[in-house]
């Protein structure tokens, strides 16, 4: 009773099979990282150009004044007059600050006024039903 190892024949091509799936699994993540790098990097320009957030700040008075000029006639509460207009003068003040080799004060400055923006929105909507 000998045994003998299955002999290559009877799965012929498997290893190159392999190596095409691997190949194919190579060009893919040359590609993608390709297109990644190239997208991150422009998307990364654009995001992080003064017109966007200067742009979004013109954007979110406008919605603001309508939003909470409309609020007060109808509900006659100032707090989310006071909150959004807090968030939105924290939204000016980064875009006045010195931005100098660190984005942190900007960042901190930003979120903390669109979290506050948000709070006077939710409050304002709160308040009308």
């Amino acid at each position: 009773m000998s045994s003998s190892p299955v002999p290559s024949s009877e799965h012929p091509g498997r290893v190159d099979r392999w190596a095409i799936w691997l190949s194919a699994a190579c060009v893919v993540h040359c590609l993608a990282t390709t297109a990644a790098v190239a997208l991150l990097s422009t998307a990364g320009g654009l995001l992080g150009s003064p017109l966007i957030h200067e742009v979004g700040l013109v954007l979110a008075l406008a919605l603001g004044l309508l939003a909470f000029g409309r609020g007060v006639l109808a509900h006659r509460r100032l707090l989310p007059i006071v909150l959004g207009g807090g968030g939105l003068a924290l939204m000016a003040a980064a875009i006045v600050v010195p931005h100098g080799d660190s984005h942190v004060v900007e960042s901190l400055l930003t979120i903390a006024g669109v979290v506050l923006l948000a709070a006077g929105h939710t409050v304002n909507r709160r308040a009308h039903g």
